[in-house]
């Protein structure tokens, strides 16, 4: 078996080649005067937007199962707000159960383009029934087909098998309207810690790190 190749950590030659980069998306020692996490995220998502090659709103949904092992898959965010980060799926999927076990979960955000990152922890809660309908209806029409054809996360003996479902759903509905599915809904994880990391030279990297207190929100420096 042939050794992966980890490329080595960059020497100071390299450090220094990519300092003006870093400088230029991360030195702004005014991006972190902020008094509470969400408005910040807003700002730091933008920029993704603006750089990220493919969703930005990509994010690394972390949760447990039944015997507390942890588990994680890449969702897409699509709504934040001071209430929390919003994401939709099957709620009969493997993460649809999981959360319905344990109502806690934990976020990652990666922009690679930005060398920046945030983590997000907190409780779960689901969204309302009008919330779930209205982004549903939203989707493109083959997505809302699509929600119906597959049973997420259950063993699939083959492509085709998935692409008849498609095809059995397509031909029921036919050009009548295409309601959400009773199991597929949506989650909000309710922050109650948002750490900002954002890249810095020979790793000395600034992290910035709110924690939910009573009146609103705490604000802490971390080590890098």
């Amino acid at each position: 078996m042939t050794a992966p190749v980890i490329p080595p950590s960059p020497s100071r030659e390299e450090y220094a080649r990519d300092y003006a980069a870093a400088l230029a998306a991360n030195g702004d020692e005014t991006i972190f005067d902020r008094a509470e996490p969400i408005g910040l995220f807003v700002a730091w998502l933008a920029d993704a937007r603006a750089h990220e090659v493919n969703d930005p709103n990509a994010m690394c949904l972390a949760t447990a199962d039944a015997d507390g092992v942890p588990d994680a898959r890449m969702v897409l965010l699509k709504d934040v707000d001071a209430r929390g980060f919003t994401f939709y799926s099957n709620a009969e999927s493997a993460k649809g159960g999981q959360l319905a076990a344990r109502t806690s979960a934990a976020l990652l955000f990666h922009w690679k383009s930005l060398r920046r990152q945030v983590r997000v922890r907190g409780a779960v809660e689901p969204v309302t029934t009008a919330e779930a309908d209205a982004y549903f209806a939203s989707r493109a029409r083959e997505s809302r087909i699509g929600a119906w054809a597959s049973d997420q996360s259950r063993p699939l003996a083959s492509r085709a098998e998935l692409e008849a479902a498609v095809a059995r759903e397509t031909a029921r509905f036919g050009d009548g309207e295409v309601p959400r599915p009773p199991h597929w809904t949506g989650w909000r994880v309710v922050p109650s810690a948002v750490e900002f990391w954002r890249d810095r030279p020979f790793r000395l990297h600034d992290r910035l790190r709110f924690d939910r207190v009573s009146d609103g929100w705490s604000k802490t420096r971390l080590q890098p």
